[in-house]
């Protein structure tokens, strides 16, 4: 039974990393074609920085992504809290709102802000583009924060005003580096959202303004170039190791946890 499950383990490992694996490896092939090798090479990282169209859709990607993770964290964060702060019935039932943009389709969200914007007379562009991005960013940071709220003791902030600390400094603290992980793990998933969207993106944006979503997708009508290829490999390194070392802090932190419990105090 264990084997088997070893084998299971296995396939779906290799079904879900196989075709990124690929891709990176096809990212260092001289040929533009993919059913031939012809060496290694760095020739289309090279070619993807001096291409002017991605280098300014990489641009717009960062900063819209930037921002909206940093936005979103914020009022993700505040958000959890005061929906933790809540009683129990309301609570749940604000969860439910929170969570329905995860669960709605990328295609109504599109088309239902991109029909908001229009009623309120904003031209789409960047700043269009930005405010769609919050938009469904934000419930994943709450997501992210919940849980380490959940895990706090019911009295700590009361302990700390207790040992003289203002709600200020309680809060900055004591409260926010117990949450710490849930909001860096939110903030994490924000831009990871954020970098990888583009139904959302194409409702949303204006001309002149363009992500690497939409930048990609033009290009490939005309057929997928190597440089996409260097490009998304870039990406996917870019996001892996944010979420490593997420992971990381996360498992030592849980080391240190399970350390202390072990600790006996003689008094």
């Amino acid at each position: 039974m264990k084997k088997l499950r070893k084998v299971y383990v296995a396939v779906i490992m290799v079904f879900l990393y196989a075709p990124i694996l690929l891709l990176i490896l096809y990212s260092f092939n001289n040929s533009k074609s993919r059913a031939n090798w012809g060496g290694f090479t760095l020739r289309w990282y090279w070619e993807l920085f001096s291409d002017e169209q991605i280098i300014s859709a990489l641009g717009v990607t960062l900063s819209i992504g930037l921002l909206a993770a940093v936005i979103s964290t914020l009022l993700g964060t505040f958000g959890a809290i005061v929906l933790y702060q809540m009683k129990r019935a309301p609570r749940h039932v604000m969860l439910n709102v929170v969570n329905l943009p995860m669960l709605n389709s990328e295609v109504v969200t599109g088309v239902s802000l991109m029909l908001l914007f229009a009623l309120a007379k904003i031209q789409t562009g960047y700043l269009t583009l930005l405010l769609a991005h919050i938009s469904f960013c934000v419930p994943y940071v709450v997501l992210s924060v919940m849980p380490k709220l959940r895990q706090l003791e019911p009295n700590l902030a009361e302990a700390a005003q207790d040992l003289g600390a203002t709600p200020k400094q309680g809060f900055f603290k004591v409260i926010l580096p117990d949450i710490m992980p849930g909001v860096f793990s939110g903030f994490v998933m924000a831009l990871t959202m954020s970098i990888d969207d583009f139904v959302v993106s194409f409702f949303t944006t204006g001309s002149g303004v363009n992500n690497l979503s939409i930048v990609i997708y033009t290009m490939a009508k005309r057929g997928i170039s190597p440089k996409i290829n260097a490009l998304s490999t870039l990406i996917f390194v870019g996001v892996l190791i944010p979420m490593l070392l997420n992971n990381l802090r996360s498992s030592k932190e849980s080391d240190g946890t399970k350390r202390s419990q072990k600790v006996k105090i003689p008094y």
